[in-house]
């Protein structure tokens, strides 16, 4: 298979042209993202409007929605798999907009938390299905090239996500930011029912069966390449949680005070990842999966432990642009190595895409989460936590990855 063809001929129609192709699961998977970051803005208007005292009763929006995302993800895979991609992927976005309208016409906090669940919910399926349907369309390293785009918009949206929702609440109330949910939702789904064929694979649809899933799972679970990467993808994600969650405190109100310089550097070092994953797409067709992750990851842990030594160096505050710049490179290294882990994950488990896309996204949304949190939490007014916590999970990264590789690095196996 390759980016022009689609993944089997028996296919009611050619998949689109590659571009059109990424450019759609990219805005699949944007949504997804937008979804959990856009709100952060209104939250101050939010807690006004319904009257909150507790300034952390507000992150429950953030905490609701990605309990449904995670739990959500067991459930969409086998069903893709039976009932196709195409059904299931609609389905979720039936429930995803359920729950935005209700969260636009919420008369209650406790009502907004609901919708928030059900859009949870709703935007498991987006996740899932766009990864397993890159798996249908694409093999190897052309598969890693689709997926180093697609997940550099993953990646990268959170992080613009604060600002655009910023833009949608100058022209009114919050509820806007719902509108425009709404709005992407039925452009995504328009867009697929119109233009993407169903890329099952016929050999592989399944009759529904919970003995057979069961067994999906258990194959999945003992893949060692599967798990092994699924688990050094789920480290690499918690240190963009702990970096999201940490930045506003680093960046602006503890530490450095940029107020409103902090949206540009925060930019800028989003800047670097996005070409970072450009810079992966085009190598990784030349290189190999295996030798570009396998080196960002060792970048990275480099990267991270000179990014501690300076940190503590300075008790805990080295100047800006020298921490700023230790940052991008290690952001830099790191968009290397997940989307690199994703392909490699999804990689042998071709034949169980769809439940084996849902069990690694809840195994991978779960440990990021949780990492993310832990290394957040441990915030004291200085850089070191962020920093020592990069090299921590960098360290137990590499030593799954080499005991999934039996103790080899940059060894390409299958071609990959």
């Amino acid at each position: 298979m390759t980016s022009s063809q689609p993944a089997d001929t028996s296919l009611s129609r050619p998949i689109p042209a590659f571009a059109e192709f990424v450019a759609l699961m990219a805005l699949t998977m944007g949504m997804v993202a937008l979804s959990i970051d856009n709100l952060l803005p209104a939250f101050g208007p939010i807690a006004r409007d319904y009257g909150l005292t507790d300034p952390n009763e507000i992150q429950l929006l953030v905490f609701v929605f990605m309990i449904g995302f995670a739990l959500m993800q067991i459930v969409y895979g086998p069903l893709a798999d039976v009932y196709g991609r195409k059904r299931t992927l609609m389905l979720g976005l039936i429930i995803y907009t359920i729950g935005t309208v209700m969260a636009f016409f919420a008369d209650s906090f406790e009502h907004l938390l609901i919708a928030r669940f059900i859009q949870g919910l709703g935007a498991a399926a987006p996740r899932v299905l766009t990864l397993t349907i890159i798996r249908d369309c694409f093999n190897g390293r052309d598969m890693a090239r689709v997926m180093s785009l697609v997940m550099m918009v993953f990646i990268i949206v959170p992080v613009f996500a604060p600002a655009s929702g910023g833009l949608i609440l100058s022209f009114g109330g919050w509820h806007l930011i719902f509108g425009f949910m709404l709005l992407l939702a039925i452009v995504v789904a328009l867009w697929y029912k119109l233009r993407m064929p169903e890329t099952l694979h016929p050999e592989y649809r399944h009759k529904l069966s919970i003995r057979r899933i069961f067994r999906d799972f258990r194959v999945t679970a003992t893949t060692r390449q599967t798990v092994g990467y699924a688990s050094a993808m789920g480290l690499c994600f918690g240190c963009l949680m702990s970096y999201i969650g940490s930045a506003e405190q680093i960046f602006d109100s503890s530490i450095y005070g940029l107020g409103t310089m902090f949206p540009v550097v925060f930019g800028l070092i989003a800047a670097a990842m996005s070409v970072a994953s450009l810079v992966n797409a085009r190598l990784v067709r030349k290189i190999g999966m295996h030798k570009l992750s396998h080196f960002g990851l060792c970048v990275f842990i480099a990267i991270s432990a000179v990014n501690l030594v300076v940190a503590l160096s300075y008790d805990g505050i080295p100047p800006l642009w020298m921490f700023g710049v230790g940052l991008t490179i290690a952001h830099f290294a790191f968009m290397l190595t997940m989307p690199n882990f994703n392909s490699l994950a999804m990689e042998p488990v071709g034949a169980i895409a769809g439940t084996a896309s849902s069990l690694i996204g809840f195994y991978t949304t779960l440990i990021g989460v949780v990492c993310g949190a832990i290394v957040g939490q441990n915030f004291n007014g200085t850089v070191i936590p962020l920093v020592a916590g990069y090299l921590t999970l960098g360290v137990i990264c590499m030593i799954i990855v080499l005991t999934t590789e039996r103790g080899k690095l940059f060894h390409a196996t299958h071609g990959s």
